[in-house]
């Protein structure tokens, strides 16, 4: 719907009780109840995801980490696709109690049970490992993607269509119900990551520099993770799966101010909210009246500008 620039701040300012607009009432209903909770997911979905991938960057002292490194998208894949395939067969009760918000619900579990099946499993004499968490990841999303396959296999059309799609991310579904839900998920982590900034600055040096500090290494790759998992699992129960923000944000952030985790991790979240915005206004314009879905333009917006960077590092070691 075309709607002026002037409506939508008449509309704002009139939402706040600052003064009386001359908005059509249809007009009014659309900023304030399609877009703008459209608006605030995408600035939420974009922060949680590229401040998670800042922070498992570091943590793993790798620049090609990401949050599905580790599994956790894909353990909310497996447990979304399941739903969707087998609601009726097998999650009728639960879906009664739930409703809307179980396949939510369901993406987010899997998220954090893969996220703990990682760490368990990467533990050596009661300690997790770095390494071993970075292999037991690749593992479990492994067995997670082929179990997704598998299933996907199994769904029936009409499934396999809804499977399609979520599995392209998308920011349609956003309404004031999902944006509050998903809120204090994404509010905690944007609170927590930044204060292991330091942390995270001595891991880039070594895990040993940790410890010769006071700081307990251990500790905070529990709280990377943990709150990696929350951000990454609640965005991906309500936008679906949307790749390379994670990836792509920390460099660009790295471009424009170094490496310091002081400087990088809270900027990473004002990027990825402003690339994921910017992702879908693009979606929803591009092809008009049809939309794209948004992983779809996250990944063609960001593989050339990746590409650049790995081909600027090159030469840059060459020299």
């Amino acid at each position: 719907m075309p709607i002026t620039i002037r409506e939508v701040i008449e509309t704002l300012a009139h939402s706040m009780g600052l003064f009386d607009t001359t908005a059509e009432p249809v007009n009014q209903g659309v900023i304030l109840f399609i877009r703008l909770p459209r608006v605030v997911m995408g600035i939420l979905v974009g922060a949680a995801l590229g401040i998670s991938g800042t922070a498992i960057q570091g943590i793993f002292r790798n620049p090609l980490a990401e949050p599905s490194l580790i599994g956790i998208s894909a353990g909310a894949s497996l447990m979304a696709v399941l739903i969707i395939a087998f609601e009726a067969l097998l999650f009728s009760g639960l879906t009664e109690i739930l409703g809307y918000y179980f396949l939510a619900f369901g993406a987010f579990s899997g998220a954090g049970i893969t996220a703990m099946l990682v760490y368990q499993l990467s533990k050596t004499n009661g300690q997790p490992s770095v390494s071993t968490m970075l292999l037991t990841g690749i593992a479990i999303n492994a067995l997670a993607g082929a179990l997704t396959g598998l299933v996907t296999y199994l769904a029936d059309e009409q499934k396999l269509r809804s499977i399609t799609f979520w599995m392209m991310g998308s920011l349609g579904g956003a309404t004031w119900k999902n944006v509050s839900c998903l809120f204090p998920f994404v509010l905690i982590p944007l609170i927590g990551l930044p204060l292991l900034a330091r942390g995270l600055n001595l891991f880039a040096i070594g895990e040993s520099q940790v410890s010769l500090t006071g700081l307990d290494p251990n500790r905070i790759k529990i709280w990377v993770v943990i709150l990696s998992t929350m951000a990454v699992g609640a965005s991906v129960s309500v936008s679906g799966i949307i790749g390379f923000i994670g990836l792509l944000i920390p460099h660009m952030t790295r471009l424009l101010g170094g490496v310091d985790h002081r400087f990088v991790i809270p900027v990473s979240a004002l990027m990825g909210a402003l690339v994921l915005s910017i992702a879908d206004m693009v979606s929803r314009m591009i092809v008009q009246p049809i939309e794209l879905p948004i992983g779809v333009v996250t990944a063609l917006m960001g593989a050339p500008v990746f590409l650049y960077i790995l081909i600027r590092d090159k030469k840059k070691s060459l020299n």
